[in-house]
């Protein structure tokens, strides 16, 4: 299958198809409110704003399988990113990334690209920490943690996979590339 055989869910409710978004680039999130990563919204609005015109989509899907670090109802999530950090990407209805209820979209993107891009000592050793507390990460592939983000070019392929860690503004030359 195709990322643009795919349809979620929008924060509303409403069915939204990947396809729409064909010639674009996006990048994946799943993200939470209460995370020692939840910071990153603010990068992840940077990039969007500085790529958004050229083609370029966030795509956040919240998800509160990490530590339950994502509490709150679709639209009260909205409202902590919007003020808090003024985000304008899009939000989805929150979901499962691992697990027998994880999103299909999720199972393509871990099919496509097994693990995170890690580089560095300091990022491998705080990703095996993280990787033994999470509870919902059982086999390879699965989601680690909140803020693992997928890149996907303009012809709808999983480029790049990045870990919780990653910065979005230290990936920034791989969007640019693709745009």
């Amino acid at each position: 299958m195709s990322i643009y055989d795919y349809k979620v869910l929008t924060r509303d409710g409403e069915e939204f198809s990947l396809a729409s978004l064909k010639g674009k680039v996006l990048l994946i999130v799943n993200t939470a409110t209460g995370c020692g990563f939840t910071p990153q919204y603010e990068a992840l609005e940077e990039i969007y704003e500085a790529y958004h015109d050229k083609g370029f989509e966030v795509l956040d899907f919240p998800c509160n399988q990490f530590a339950h670090q994502a509490p709150g109802e679709d639209e009260e999530i909205h409202e902590f990113c919007t003020s808090k950090y003024n985000t304008q990407f899009d939000q989805f209805k929150k979901i499962e990334v691992n697990g027998e209820n994880e999103s299909p979209l999720y199972t393509e993107l871990k099919a496509a690209i097994a693990e995170d891009e890690l580089n560095g000592f300091k990022n491998k050793a705080a990703m095996a920490a993280i990787s033994k507390i999470s509870t919902t990460c059982k086999k390879p592939g699965d989601i680690k943690w909140n803020f693992t983000k997928f890149l996907v070019d303009r012809d709808g392929n999983i480029v790049k996979r990045f870990s919780p860690i990653s910065d979005p503004a230290d990936f920034a030359k791989d969007i640019e590339a693709l745009l």
